[in-house]
């Protein structure tokens, strides 16, 4: 896909997840036709539907055709390029491509790394299974990065490295457990997120409260003409007042998002978190403000029907 030399004319993107989007509105801008084709019946399936939502209705406003509950797809040549059928719920069956990017998911390179012979176990689909210190079956080897399947991020491979290293160096007995989960989806604006999205958090037991605010109504959003599209979520265990996660949709989200992630690494509480004074005009003023303004509380919904619903990471 980086090395093209031409600009697609028509761009189909099979699969509605973090890659498939961001290239989906790099070439819209760039003045291609672009139609993203997803199995599930969202965008993201990881995040809470709200995000999903707000994520699709931002890139439709660029242009780009969003057809999800596409069951069964088969691709075609054609002289001019590609045939996709699709058998959605809604819409034309046909869409016709001058390219197509294929963005279903990745596998590690462990294939030919003779893994048996040293006695690394890997899982279904070719990752390195390690413990919570990226100790692999084999004694005397760790496993750091995406061949693991502990994140897949560049800095949860740091991440990953720093642990070791503090066992191994210092002594220290530090655990992928402690590591607050967060990532950032770049699509503009982009999406922040760390630790447990309200789906997540209600699977796993707990019951939560939500606070939640349109960047319609955050100052810095407004000023940068983004359009009122874009929210800021906080999940927080409505028994102990933990934060157990957020999602910020919006203007510099991603970095605005280093904040929850400090604050849940700390301990920090949702009482905590409202006793911050957030700088104006910032996206993360308003955090303060969400943790005041919580939500009813939402019982803790069976584990089985998040199992059914939401793909593992």
């Amino acid at each position: 896909m980086l090395s093209l030399k031409e600009l697609p004319h028509h761009l189909a993107v099979v699969g509605g997840g973090y890659i498939g989007l961001e290239f989906a509105q790099m070439f819209r801008r760039f003045g291609s036709e672009v139609t993203i084709v997803e199995t599930g019946p969202a965008l993201l399936r990881r995040e809470d539907a709200v995000i999903s939502a707000e994520v699709q209705a931002i890139l439709e406003a660029e242009g780009v055709a969003v057809r999800t509950r596409a069951e069964c797809i088969h691709a075609a040549r054609r002289d001019d390029g590609v045939r996709l059928s699709i058998d959605c719920a809604e819409g034309d069956r046909l869409v016709d491509a001058s390219h197509v990017l294929i963005a279903i998911g990745r596998r590690p390179n462990t294939d030919d790394l003779g893994l048996e012979a040293a006695g690394i176990r890997t899982d279904a689909r070719g990752y390195i299974v390690v413990d919570d210190r990226c100790r692999t079956s084999a004694d005397g080897v760790w496993a750091l990065g995406d061949c693991n399947g502990r994140g897949a991020f560049t800095h949860t491979s740091y991440g990953d490295a720093d642990v070791v290293a503090a066992n191994i160096l210092d002594g220290e007995s530090r655990s992928l457990r402690d590591r607050v989960s967060a990532y950032a989806l770049y699509v503009d604006p982009p999406l922040g997120r760390a630790g447990m999205t309200e789906t997540d958090a209600r699977a796993t037991g707990h019951r939560v409260r939500i606070g939640e605010r349109r960047m319609e109504r955050v100052s810095r959003a407004v000023e940068k003409a983004e359009g009122g599209l874009g929210l800021t979520r906080l999940v927080i265990d409505a028994d102990d007042d933990r934060i157990l996660g957020a999602a910020i949709l919006g203007p510099g989200g991603d970095e605005a998002i280093s904040s929850i992630v400090a604050a849940m690494a700390c301990g920090a509480t949702g009482a905590d978190l409202r006793k911050m004074t957030g700088i104006h005009p910032t996206v993360a003023e308003l955090l303060p403000t969400l943790a005041g303004e919580l939500g009813p509380v939402l019982e803790a919904t069976p584990a089985a029907t998040f199992a059914a619903s939401v793909p593992a990471w």
